[in-house]
């Protein structure tokens, strides 16, 4: 092994950041693993039921705030950025048409956790060709951990009031990764949280999840309920949802920080075109066999055949009034589950009293993205 010195390990951070931004990443930061002053408002925010149905949420418990207990022997967390905002995210035309569903503008690619998973292996074995008995694991949304919390303290960015992290130079439509290290590194600064008064992503939920400054209720959030939740998703909801058939970026769409977002040049997170502003009809025609098939490779597929129809099937009832609309759910019903049917007789309902689509926070939203985000948007 290499000699272990102040001014070998303040080269290699120097040598780990540059290798980080050659394989792709964005930004890179270094942090120790403590976290223990999240602890309790992690235990608090299960306790309040904020995590709904996820309940691989408290399944490990304080572990997510103890990488050291993940990877015994970890000193460090190398906390990356990879931006995923398409060219062309045709954000507002979407939203703007209820005929048409709009899906969360990091699922319209490939699935990122394989290709960054890959790249934090690459940056791994780097480290390796200088520490050679280095100790490394790396993470994409795959273990019990506090990547937000982590990237927080490494310098990527600071933790917004949507509870997302946010970056000066680069908004939030970012994925973070990890790797855990046992190497002492230097940590990197933190930086000033910048939210200072703004409200605009608490004001603009449609569901009103964001319950507190930094606090979001899941069980509200529409990407929980569009991604996570199993079974119906609660009338209360259905309106609000519009035309959002996976996920929401509304609180990061308002976010003023979000003028900054940066467009990804990653081929894998080019949109697909039967995604990228599809049409709701031609979408709920899909058999489970052509859903799997178009799906394969994307993050959609996870929530599975059933659980899309039942999102689609909210949004036709949503959509501004159309006789077609009426005769496809009408047609689905036939062969559909019993979860499914009961969000066909909503959406029936919903055409059948035919009034027009008003929904003043999405006319706000789309102002907002006009005048504040950039032009790829």
């Amino acid at each position: 092994m290499f000699v272990s010195s102040d001014a070998f390990y303040q080269q290699l951070a120097q040598d780990i950041k540059q290798w980080a931004l050659a394989l792709g990443f964005a930004d890179i930061g270094i942090c120790d693993t403590d976290l223990s002053h999240h602890e309790a408002k992690f235990m608090q925010w299960i306790e309040n039921g904020y995590h709904g149905e996820m309940d691989y949420m408290a399944r490990h418990g304080l572990m997510r705030a103890r990488a050291h207990e993940l990877l015994p022997g970890t000193l460090r967390v190398i906390s990356v950025r990879l931006d995923y905002l398409p060219p062309e995210a045709l954000i507002v035309s979407t939203l703007q048409d209820t005929h048409n569903g709009y899906i969360s503008r990091y699922a319209t690619g490939r699935d990122y956790h394989k290709m960054m998973r890959n790249r934090l292996k690459k940056l791994q074995q780097k480290i390796e060709t200088q520490v050679s008995d280095l100790v490394a694991r790396p993470f994409v949304d795959s273990a019990p951990i506090m990547e937000r919390q982590l990237a927080e303290k490494a310098g990527v960015g600071w933790v917004g009031k949507n509870s997302l992290i946010l970056n000066e130079k680069a908004g939030s439509f970012f994925f973070l990764g990890e790797l855990l290290v046992n190497i002492p590194l230097p940590v990197s600064e933190p930086v000033i949280e910048q939210c200072e008064k703004c409200v605009a992503c608490i004001t603009i939920c449609p569901t009103q999840a964001i319950v507190e400054p930094y606090v979001v209720d899941g069980s509200r959030c529409i990407s929980y309920l569009t991604i996570e939740k199993f079974g119906a998703i609660p009338e209360e909801f259905r309106d609000a949802i519009g035309n959002r058939i996976y996920g929401c970026d509304d609180c990061q769409l308002i976010c003023p920080w979000n003028k900054m977002a940066q467009a990804s040049n990653e081929s894998d997170f080019v949109p697909r075109k039967d995604i990228h502003s599809p049409e709701l009809l031609s979408l709920y025609t899909w058999t489970e066999d052509e859903f799997l098939k178009k799906m394969e490779g994307s993050p959609i597929r996870r929530i599975g055949h059933e659980r899309w129809l039942r999102n689609i099937s909210i949004a036709l009832g949503n959509a501004n009034y159309d006789p077609k609309i009426i005769k496809a759910l009408e047609e689905k019903k036939r062969h559909a589950s019993e979860m499914v049917i009961e969000h066909i007789d909503w959406a029936i309902a919903k055409q059948l009293n035919n009034q027009p689509v008003v929904n003043r926070k999405t006319k706000r939203l789309l102002n907002a993205v006009e005048r504040g985000m950039p032009d790829h948007c």
